[in-house]
């Protein structure tokens, strides 16, 4: 014994005891991580009241993304319109004749076409048309010049967002949720806006080469808008 201390050795005993000691830290530190990770202490007391639908309505946008554009002044024209359509809506969700599925991710489907579809290709002509491709024909045109045809996709492009704007608000109002309370909302108002405005500048930039640069790098960021406008709206969709 004396030469194990000697040589700075523990003695078997007492490497059995640290290795005890050291096995019952591990499970304690492993218990405690598995609570952390299962949520076990997490949970709630039995105690504790459920949350009401407000709550419900407030944690749902949350999870959504809240709008950041203030809508309150055209909330009750908006409103009102909604209201008109929603009965028709509700009355074919009752009878059946408008599947769930459908009336819950239909617009997605629809917007969500238009916009790698439609404005996909658009943009890509015009950046086509940008680099002097513009007089070419390529197959999926109809026989349309990319500098015809770019106006062409995106102009219907935007008229079907706004047509399709307006059934995902009666559909989200058919759903029992608020409208206008949403990033997906919000983001619906800035991409509509720039649509808007580049239609503006494509009808009266002529052959202004400032003009032609601000139309091509702002249709290109108001394609990122729309991007980022179709992720609030399936995050918005699945929250339901």
């Amino acid at each position: 014994m004396a030469g194990l201390r000697q040589q700075g050795k523990q003695p078997p005993r007492c490497r059995c005891q640290g290795l005890v000691f050291a096995l019952v830290v591990c499970v304690l530190l492993w218990g405690g991580s598995g609570k952390v990770f299962t949520g076990l202490h997490n949970r709630p007391p039995s105690h504790v009241k459920p949350l009401g639908p407000a709550q419900v309505e407030s944690a749902v946008a949350r999870k959504a993304g809240d709008a950041f554009v203030a809508l309150d002044a055209v909330y009750p024209s908006v409103s009102a319109y909604v209201g008109i359509w929603t009965p028709f809506f509700l009355s074919a969700k009752e009878s059946g004749l408008a599947p769930e599925f459908l009336l819950h991710w239909g617009h997605a489907a629809a917007m969500g076409t238009v916009l790698l579809a439609m404005g996909g290709y658009g943009t890509f002509l015009g950046w086509q048309t940008r680099l002097g491709n513009g007089n070419d024909v390529y197959p999926l045109n109809l026989g349309y010049t990319n500098r015809d045809m770019h106006p062409l996709l995106m102009g219907a492009a935007l008229f079907f967002f706004i047509l399709g704007g307006q059934g995902g608000l009666v559909l989200l109002a058919t759903a029992g949720k608020p409208i206008l309370a949403s990033a997906h909302s919000s983001t619906a108002v800035i991409g509509l806006g720039l649509m808007a405005a580049q239609a503006f500048l494509g009808k009266t930039m002529g052959s202004n080469e400032t003009a032609r640069t601000v139309h091509a790098f702002l249709g290109t960021g108001t394609m990122l808008v729309l991007l980022v406008h179709l992720y609030f709206g399936l995050n918005l969709g699945s929250t339901f």
